[in-house]
């Protein structure tokens, strides 16, 4: 199902000498600069009745027409699921993700993903490309999300992403005994002979992880996290590639080992966790209808809560040790 989208403006004077697509995301903020150049290279955006190409510069006065169809998801089917939904207004949600969850239909997930639910619970969110959804987390890590209810919402949050405006802040646990924090700048691509794993690779996309020690354990480590770019397993493959893989990760976790002299419940405890230990503590972003800088945080599942209590009984246990 489609969406007929037709719009027109007048090229003004303070836009002469820019590209054309630059021009006209001036021109038509509600939707993004990739949209526009598809839009002027399959010639549903003309200038005075003619196709142009997107690197053309406008002189001014010309007359901009958009005539354009904009796919309506109507392939996935809606999903009753439950929501923990932490804020919603007419224009996003905040969604606390809980581990198992699938973003986005996939092989192997194609009716029980967020995407799904999010169908279900606002059919008109079909409109928005992606079901409104901005960015991902894995299907084992858990917390906050956005998802935008309009396309305008989502063409501003989407730059917020670009623009690294939006703040992200992520706790982990992970194996081995940080001395403290620190940075990892190392560009990931795929890798090269698993192509569902990523890896630090020389040619890749700029990656940068910022994080910090929370709690030192006997032989883990409790850290906050901060991301300025938004990769694919980020954080699990920076992690991983300086030695501090985070626990239960079954792609990027290495060799499973047990510290020597830990309690029956501790040992159990780290047997169990088979994703990784990894929630989306902190969300932050500027509201993309008021510019109002907002911020949300939730608290940790659970599991790793339960996680940290047994790894500092066992810390405890051993001080004498230390």
């Amino acid at each position: 199902m489609t969406e007929q989208v037709q719009l027109s403006a007048t090229v003004p004077d303070g836009l002469i000498g820019k590209r054309l697509d630059q021009a006209v995301a001036d021109l038509f903020p509600d939707y993004s600069r990739s949209r526009l150049q598809n839009w002027i290279k399959d010639g549903s955006l003309t200038v005075d009745g003619k196709s142009w190409r997107i690197r053309d510069k406008v002189f001014g006065g010309e007359e901009i027409v958009i005539d354009a169809q904009l796919d309506v998801i109507d392939s996935f089917v809606p999903r009753e699921m439950p929501l923990d939904i932490i804020f919603e207004d007419e224009h996003i949600m905040i969604i606390n993700k809980p581990a198992g969850l699938v973003v986005h239909p996939a092989a192997g997930h194609w009716d029980d993903t967020l995407l799904n639910g999010l169908l279900h619970y606002n059919p008109e969110i079909a409109q928005v490309p992606r079901a409104g959804i901005v960015h991902r987390l894995d299907m084992d890590t858990t917390g906050l999300m956005v998802v935008a209810k309009t396309i305008q919402a989502q063409t501003e949050l989407v730059s917020q992403l670009q623009e690294r405006s939006m703040g992200r802040e992520y706790e982990a646990v992970v194996n081995n005994v940080m001395t403290g924090g620190g940075t990892v700048d190392e560009p990931l691509g795929r890798h090269s002979r698993n192509r569902q794993m990523m890896a630090v690779v020389g040619l890749g996309k700029e990656a940068v992880t910022h994080y910090r020690v929370l709690d030192k354990f006997r032989a883990h480590t409790h850290i906050r996290l901060k991301l300025e770019t938004g990769r694919t397993h980020q954080i699990r493959v920076h992690m991983a590639y300086i030695n501090y893989p985070l626990i239960g990760d079954q792609m990027y976790g290495g060799r499973f080992r047990l510290p020597k002299g830990i309690s029956p419940e501790l040992q159990q405890n780290l047997r169990d966790f088979k994703r990784q230990a990894l929630h989306a503590k902190r969300l932050e972003l500027f509201h993309p209808a008021t510019g109002e800088l907002m911020s949300w945080e939730v608290d940790l599942p659970e599991d790793i809560q339960t996680l940290l209590a047994n790894l500092k009984d066992d810390t405890q246990a051993h001080e004498d040790e230390l």
